[in-house]
């Protein structure tokens, strides 16, 4: 894939798959009750590189005319982003069923902060004075949101706090992966790929289920494959190869405004005054550290 998206058009895709990847908490969660969260996983992916495969194949017939074939170097950088989704997603699921949807997509939402940060880490790129004042107050905000030491984190929490590193490297590797390539395609095909089977080794030896609830996970999976796994992500991997992972980032973080309303929507799900207090603090973390000064001079300069 040759053409270049302008950055309306890229920013665009990246609030699609926000909304895909947002709304999937609801999905997610119900299926927890059904099915293991690893074989939920496995289905999932191997079924959206199965939707996005025509695409792919017509793709893949454009790089072997233009003799730009992926070498092994460039499979094994898709099949190390496979494995970052699988353990991104995997300790997602299974944090869902013990967490509530808000809770899960504010606290996934963490990585947004970090990306600039392991930027400077990784890339040796300079970070903005604001990177660490928005940090703490997501810090903050995410205390807030699980009770402001009335409770002790659950234990949903803290697996979904897990996934904040995978999802945050993912970030910053895939849109320079897919340009480098001109395949954002195949990258998405491969991934998917990588993790559906990884996730998959996982759940033959740990996970049984029940055929009796095929009905019940239909939904959720039919969702989570075309949608969540087969336009999210996709148009994840597309959009950010036009746009800076410091703008993705923050047009990515609407995802835990959508899983708000979606909680609210469909299974009724309320938050106290702390928990709108931790949100406001976390989506505040989250916006400032894109946007002051610019987006571009939090993660670019070096």
């Amino acid at each position: 894939m040759t053409k270049t998206l302008s950055r309306l058009q890229a920013n665009l895709l990246l609030l699609l798959a926000a909304c895909a990847w947002g709304c999937a908490f609801v999905p997610q969660s119900i299926a927890t009750k059904f099915i293991g969260p690893f074989s939920f996983t496995g289905v999932r992916f191997l079924l959206g590189a199965l939707v996005i495969s025509p695409l792919v194949w017509r793709e893949w017939k454009m790089l072997v005319a233009a003799q730009r074939t992926p070498s092994k170097r460039d499979w094994l950088q898709i099949a190390l982003m496979g494995v970052l989704l699988c353990m991104g997603t995997s300790l997602q699921q299974v944090g869902m069923a013990f967490t509530t949807v808000t809770n899960a997509g504010f606290l996934t939402g963490l990585y947004v902060p970090l990306v600039p940060l392991l930027g400077w880490i990784l890339y040796k790129r300079r970070a903005h004075w604001v990177v660490w004042p928005a940090a703490a107050g997501c810090l903050i905000g995410t205390w807030l949101l699980t009770g402001a030491g009335a409770v002790d984190l659950n234990i949903g929490d803290l697996w979904v706090l897990a996934t904040v590193i995978p999802f945050t490297l993912h970030v910053l590797w895939v849109g320079g992966v897919a340009d480098k390539l001109h395949a954002p395609l195949l990258v998405s095909w491969g991934q998917f790929i990588v993790c559906g089977l990884l996730a998959s080794c996982f759940a033959l030896p740990l996970e049984n289920f029940d055929s009796a609830h095929l009905a019940d996970v239909f939904w959720p999976i039919a969702y989570m494959s075309v949608i969540s796994v087969g336009v999210g992500f996709t148009s994840q991997v597309v959009g950010q190869r036009f746009a800076r992972p410091a703008e993705a980032a923050i047009i990515l973080s609407a995802e835990t405004v959508f899983a708000a309303l979606a909680g609210a929507l469909v299974l009724d799900e309320r938050l106290n005054t702390m928990g709108y207090l931790g949100c406001a603090l976390i989506l505040a973390g989250i916006i400032i550290v894109q946007i002051v000064p610019s987006p571009s001079q939090l993660i670019e300069q070096h």
